[in-house]
């Protein structure tokens, strides 16, 4: 199987990303590209950060893109979780023309928020508050797998203390 199509939106070398594929042990997530923990997708910005907000959390977008392995293994492994314990958590998925509501309550699509957001390395997390503002750093890109809890955790304290 190529590595192609998972290492493309990384600016990786061939040996760089078969390091990196082995490092977070995905061989068994690209034997099984269908399975694995989904998000909801974004529908309504404004309602979504209310609810985020409510809950004195910024409001998280992941950007993900089809067949990104390391979307997955983020889904998988930090995000679904944390989704399915109460964080509001939704998924705009890149190439997409899927319509959404963005933060002025105006009609688009998750591809023209990709690109209005200036986002082009899948995963990338967005951290959202009041105004829908971005609070916090965003995260782009794969991170070493034991590293990526501590810097989510970072994030999301920082977008609560914008709060």
């Amino acid at each position: 199987m190529s590595l192609t199509p998972f290492c493309s939106n990384f600016f990786l070398n061939r040996r760089d990303c078969l390091l990196a594929l082995g490092s977070i042990g995905v061989s068994g997530a690209v034997a099984a590209q269908g399975v694995g923990a989904s998000l909801p997708a974004a529908q309504s910005l404004p309602d979504e950060l209310d609810r985020a907000l409510r809950n004195k959390q910024a409001l998280i977008v992941m950007v993900s893109l089809d067949g990104c392995v390391f979307c997955r293994q983020a889904r998988q492994s930090h995000l679904s979780p944390m989704h399915r314990s109460g964080t509001v958590i939704v998924q705009v998925d890149m190439r997409s023309n899927q319509p959404v509501l963005d933060f002025a309550g105006k009609l688009t699509t998750h591809d023209q928020l990709t690109r209005l957001w200036k986002v082009s390395i899948t995963p990338t997390l967005l951290f959202f508050g009041p105004g829908g503002k971005e609070v916090a750093e965003r995260m782009e890109g794969a991170y070493l797998p034991d590293f990526y809890g501590p810097y989510l955790e970072e994030r999301m304290a920082t977008g609560r203390k914008a709060l």
